[in-house]
């Protein structure tokens, strides 16, 4: 068995600024670390834009315990084309649904959930119960797929990731009980991914990795990015594998020797980033 850790979905947004009041003013999530980087990455993590760009990892708490959000920011791209292909991530907290009240944050109900979308399109489904303090607050990522056996047969008997329930519309899957489970949703639209598609990563031991990209090769299933050693400045260095489920969902592997020590929290990170916001001159112009 593949022993994975869920680890973040990662976002590209256009209002940078705009949005980190939404990540943490309604949903209280807080800034863990930022980076700038001056050209795009080996493994399209900010997308098919080779420019200048900036990550941002916010979540409930480090990211070696909590499941949380990567914003990728490209400097001078306005905005993108959502699809159909995210359904949401699910959070439990009462706490998320006072603060959008009082700040008259527009939210509508969906099946007994408080559902907010962020300034960029993405949806947050949110349970009207006590926030967690001794558990990740975030409950599951949805994904909108368009063949539920075709999926759960890749992300179950390929991926190794164990059923916890399926129905004919619908599956859940995880690696562990104690981190962010996978829900796959049948949609009987096409499935467009658009231009803001995102990519669900997950953490395995480094001598894991080769044998998924044998086990994804053997099995004829895309594969976006050979394993490959991604730098950061002035931190880890980490190598990923970039794959592609039966519906174009991008799925990153990264060891997790060399992600514990990326993503340790950086105090400095969040006036990094408001740094950075003040500075932009794209940022200047939407305002």
């Amino acid at each position: 068995m593949i022993a994975g850790r869920a680890l973040h979905y990662v976002f590209k947004v256009a209002k940078r600024a705009e949005t980190m009041d939404f990540y943490r003013k309604i949903l209280g999530m807080k800034i863990l670390r930022h980076e700038e980087f001056t050209q795009g990455c080996d493994a399209q993590c900010n997308g098919p834009y080779d420019n200048r760009w900036s990550k941002t990892m916010v979540g409930y708490g480090p990211e070696s315990s909590h499941f949380v959000v990567e914003l990728t920011y490209n400097y001078g791209v306005t905005s993108y084309e959502m699809g159909n292909d995210f359904g949401g991530i699910t959070i439990r907290s009462s706490a998320v649904i006072e603060r959008a009240k009082a700040a008259n944050y527009p939210s509508t109900m969906e099946n007994g959930k408080h559902i907010l979308v962020s300034p960029g399109g993405y949806r947050f489904l949110i349970v009207n119960e006590t926030q967690p303090t001794d558990r990740d607050p975030v409950m599951q990522v949805t994904l909108n797929v368009t063949d539920i056996p075709k999926s759960v047969y890749y992300w179950n008997s390929t991926l190794q990731m164990k059923i916890v329930v399926q129905t004919d519309n619908s599956a859940v899957l995880t690696y562990g009980e104690n981190q962010a489970r996978l829900q796959l949703n049948k949609t009987s639209e096409p499935l467009n991914r658009a231009q803001a598609y995102g990519r669900i990563a997950f953490a395995v031991p480094g001598d894991v990795q080769p044998a998924i990209q044998e086990t994804i090769k053997k099995n004829n299933w895309p594969i976006l990015t050979d394993l490959i050693k991604l730098d950061t400045p002035g931190k880890a260095s980490v190598r990923v594998i970039i794959l592609a489920d039966p519906d174009g969902h991008e799925i990153c592997f990264v060891d997790e020797e060399g992600f514990s020590e990326l993503s340790k929290v950086d105090p400095e990170g969040e006036a990094l980033l408001d740094k950075n916001i003040a500075k932009d001159p794209f940022e200047q112009q939407k305002a």
